[in-house]
């Protein structure tokens, strides 16, 4: 993918009302688009990024970006066809990659907000991008797409912008965040307000609660997978033969879950976990808005995609089907589709071949 495809942009606003009933001053949004858009916004999708992802979805190398997450599906000729649709991906409140995060200089003290930040929510998250795109001369889009995290700040976007908003794509996320999830949150948080590094959020400039984020880091893996997953690729293997018995022996499963709590250390802020894991306990799209049947009412004759996976125990299936259940009873054309995989929650980003197939069709059907 050319560099000059992708281009990487910020846009400030001035403050940003939050459903806490506070405002957030001097608000900073990192963007990336690729394609151009036209028609005042009629050829874009907006792609909504996962809890630790970014803005940057495809392209080269970005220093101080992650890589590109989107790229199997983002370019001509494949399902996100920038030939003709531009894609806009903004970074998310509270992430470390550019937007206004614990991580940013409180206006009033100049240090940064640590945990005086305000909490937020999707709906929150969803607004600020929607203020991102007007400030960019969109006045309304195609679709807003997303998945895990991403799906809940997309189906926010389509509620809270039905007039600017032909569809919405919902992919591996709930309507509402169920208990079990709530409780693997906490379980994550709780490992890093535990580490003593941590110093209640004030460790800037430092690393911070690495040990703590590591662990949450493992845990939010388990969740990510499969049983299938983890018996296929490992089993009961371990990384030597010589001496099982022994504490420095480990089963790769073990050093799977290590590499990548090491690996989010390296790249993420612990703070901005604790906000964002938080910001998703807080999604429930019928809080303020009746039951879940009315609170998709706004969806009314738009199409909506709802796809969940086979093997998926963060968000099951039936999660997801619930979506396209309530949006169809509320008059959306919904649809729901399955990513048939054993790769558990992680799989749309990685069976980009059934995610591509199932944008294509969708895509076909509305039109886009």
């Amino acid at each position: 993918m050319d560099d000059a495809f992708e281009k990487l942009g910020a846009v400030n606003l001035d403050e940003l009302e939050l459903d806490s009933g506070k405002t957030l001053k001097h608000v900073e949004q990192a963007y990336a688009m690729y394609g151009t858009p036209k028609d005042g916004g009629a050829n874009v999708i907006l792609v909504c990024h996962a809890l630790t992802g970014s803005h940057h979805l495809g392209g080269d190398d970005v220093p101080g970006l992650p890589p590109g997450w989107l790229n199997p599906i983002l370019g001509p000729g494949r399902a996100l066809d920038t030939s003709r649709l531009c894609v806009i991906c903004v970074n998310n409140l509270c992430s470390p990659y550019g937007s206004t995060s614990p991580m940013s200089p409180d206006p009033l003290t100049g240090a940064p907000y640590a945990m005086k930040f305000p909490v937020v929510t999707p709906r929150d998250v969803a607004r600020a991008q929607h203020a991102v795109l007007e400030a960019l001369g969109i006045r309304g889009i195609a679709m807003a797409l997303g998945g895990s995290f991403g799906g809940m700040i997309s189906l926010e976007y389509a509620l809270q912008f039905p007039r600017d908003t032909r569809c919405c794509g919902v992919i591996a996320a709930p309507a509402r965040l169920y208990p079990q999830a709530i409780a693997y949150n906490e379980v994550q948080r709780q490992a890093i307000t535990s580490d003593p590094d941590w110093n209640g959020g004030d460790y800037y400039p430092g690393q911070g609660p690495a040990r703590g984020l590591a662990t949450a880091r493992m845990l939010a893996m388990i969740t990510y997978r499969s049983e299938q997953n983890f018996a296929g690729r490992w089993m009961r293997g371990m990384n030597t033969d010589s001496r099982p018995h022994e504490w420095g022996a480990k089963f790769k499963v073990e050093e799977y879950l290590a590499h990548h709590g090491s690996a989010l250390v390296s790249r993420f802020d612990a703070n901005c976990y604790l906000y964002t894991t938080r910001a998703m306990d807080l999604h429930d799209v019928s809080a303020g808005r009746g039951d879940l049947n009315e609170a998709f009412s706004p969806l009314a004759g738009k199409g909506l995609l709802a796809a969940g996976i086979s093997s998926d125990i963060l968000f099951p299936n039936w999660q997801v089907m619930e979506i396209a259940r309530c949006a169809g009873k509320a008059g959306a054309r919904a649809d729901y589709e399955e990513i048939e995989s054993d790769n558990g929650h992680d799989a749309f980003l990685i069976d980009f071949d059934q995610m591509d197939e199932i944008l294509r069709f969708f895509f076909k059907r509305e039109g886009i």
